[in-house]
């Protein structure tokens, strides 16, 4: 198989060297020979080099810099004297040493070569990019939407083209429908499948009308089926969104309360109390480790809380916190509990029994698309002129529909919620962690929380230093970039996208072959 990454040790620039000296030694006459039949660039420390492999062996590689002035600086002057004026839209780079081994010349390995260079440039930032472009092969670089924009370089056999690509000229180029396909591993956005699709093609009705009064009764309906809670409030909005409407009827309350933490989500709920001004105190724990249940039961039984706030499917991780246990020890000391189910609504089943406030969404485990969010409860909220109309989650009860919500994303959701129908769509995503947890016992990958539940999963990225970027120039993405993430150097594979098993399928013979050369 083919695959790209980025180049970073000794063998790896050894192997360039060698596919340097074969391409402008002995193929394009540029350079003088040496007996090492190796050619190391100049620039070579301050070159990104973007390989691509056939299982363990060099195929093609690219190389590209920033640092001024660029070699064509040097032949033409500054470049940005002569470049087109949609070239002048970000930072530029130079591209360099294109080649490929003549063993892989078939066309797939320079429109990978182009593919990943043009990602990675555009994601870091870059603009536009400028190449000498050997006159041999210009019907090649057009292929990859390399334009010229001066005259002929060199001498005799080593004639080069000053050319440019910018992002939307690779899109236009023949290169680019040679698409990777690409596979997701994200917690959200969910692509869509053509029954929750279906929806967005259908023209909206009002939510003032009766047809959808219905529609939403639905959908009520089956989101308490799911949940065992009494009654549901829906928002236009996402799962901060549903959780600032929950806190907002702690506010209400007046009183003190407390928050646990053991990741990312749980120090937003905390955050999210602070910006209210409630008065709480917190139980923090290290990220992925369990709370402290008699900890916490003593702390309770001081009296002097009336409300506990906290996590159920803590995303950071992928832990799932023993909501059943604090439903429990909350009813024992008559405490209200809350918990932000963003994460694990719908990703398994569990019962909101017992449970004050707890929110949902849209997106993540149910599988349609982001923009709704829920507040279940299990008491009639009633409406307060204390906090903002748009998250008086009492309005919802007592007018049924206060604000504009569109009538295509309820669709889609009732359309999603047919998969649960007799636990299809548990028992789907069940199977699917079944598949992660027998790859990362295979991969002796260490995760970060044990107690995980069928969502997502978290482990540390120097298990593999550089795995989630290398993974993503093949295709997969894996989620790596949320500031929580880079922060611990983290990354996370969700199962929740619906062709995770064509994707995980592909994945782990990647991974495989990904090991495999890591450990040569």
């Amino acid at each position: 198989m083919y695959w790209c990454k980025i180049a970073r040790t000794e063998k790896e620039f050894e192997a360039i060297a060698r596919l340097n000296y074969q391409t402008f030694v002995e193929e394009i006459p540029q350079h003088e020979p040496d007996p090492s039949g190796m050619r190391v660039d100049p620039f070579h420390h301050e070159n990104v080099y973007v390989i691509v492999l056939k299982d363990q062996e060099l195929a093609g590689m690219v190389a590209f810099r920033a640092i001024r002035p660029f070699s064509l600086d040097l032949k033409l002057g500054p470049v940005e004297d002569l470049l087109p004026e949609d070239a002048l839209t970000g930072l530029l780079c130079e591209v360099r040493l294109m080649a490929v081994d003549k063993a892989h010349r078939n066309g797939r390995v320079f429109y990978y070569l182009a593919r990943a260079l043009s990602d990675y440039a555009y994601e870091n930032g870059y603009g536009a990019a400028v190449i000498s472009g050997t006159i041999r092969e210009q019907k090649l670089y057009n292929q990859l939407g390399f334009e010229p924009f001066a005259e002929t370089v060199g001498t005799g056999d080593a004639l080069f083209v000053p050319m440019v690509l910018t992002r939307e000229r690779f899109d236009r180029s023949v290169a680019a429908r040679f698409k990777q396909k690409r596979y997701s591993f994200y917690p959200g956005p969910v692509q869509q499948t053509e029954l929750i699709q279906q929806a967005f093609l259908e023209k909206p009705i009002s939510h003032r009308s009766h047809a959808f009064e219905v529609m939403l009764e639905r959908v009520k309906n089956k989101l308490l089926g799911m949940s065992g809670a009494d009654y549901v409030h829906l928002l236009s909005g996402s799962g901060t969104l549903a959780n600032e409407a929950m806190i907002a009827q702690l506010y209400v309350l007046g009183e003190k309360g407390l928050i646990l933490t053991n990741g990312a989500f749980g120090e937003r709920l905390e955050r999210q109390a602070g910006r209210w001004g409630l008065a709480f105190e917190v139980q923090a724990y290290e990220w992925g480790t369990p709370f402290d249940k008699m900890e916490i039961e003593k702390e309770l039984a001081t009296g002097n809380y009336s409300w506990l706030l906290m996590v159920h499917g803590e995303t950071s991780t992928g832990m799932l916190n023993d909501l059943e246990a604090f439903a429990k020890m909350c009813k024992e000391y008559n405490v209200s509990l809350c918990a932000d189910c963003v994460s694990s609504f719908g990703a398994l089943p569990f019962s909101m029994d017992g449970v004050y406030l707890a929110t949902g969404v849209s997106g993540k485990a149910i599988g349609t698309m982001s923009g709704l969010g829920f507040v279940f409860s299990n008491s009639e909220i009633v409406t307060s002129d204390n906090i903002p109309a748009y998250l008086d989650i009492g309005l919802t009860a007592s007018q049924m529909i206060p604000f504009t919500m569109s009538s295509q994303l309820v669709q889609s959701l009732e359309n999603a919620l047919k998969a649960y129908e007799k636990g299809a769509r548990y028992t789907l995503l069940k199977n699917r962690m079944n598949f992660i947890e027998q790859e990362v016992k295979k991969q002796q990958i260490q995760l970060l929380a044990d107690n995980h539940y069928p969502m997502i999963i978290t482990w540390q990225e120097n298990v593999f230093p550089h795995l989630a970027e290398d993974a993503r120039m093949s295709g997969f993405d894996l989620h790596y970039k949320s500031d929580y993430l880079v922060e611990r150097g983290l990354l996370q594979v969700s199962c929740i996208q619906p062709d995770f098993e064509d994707a995980w399928s592909k994945f782990t013979n990647w991974m495989d072959n990904y090991r495999t050369y890591h450990s040569e």
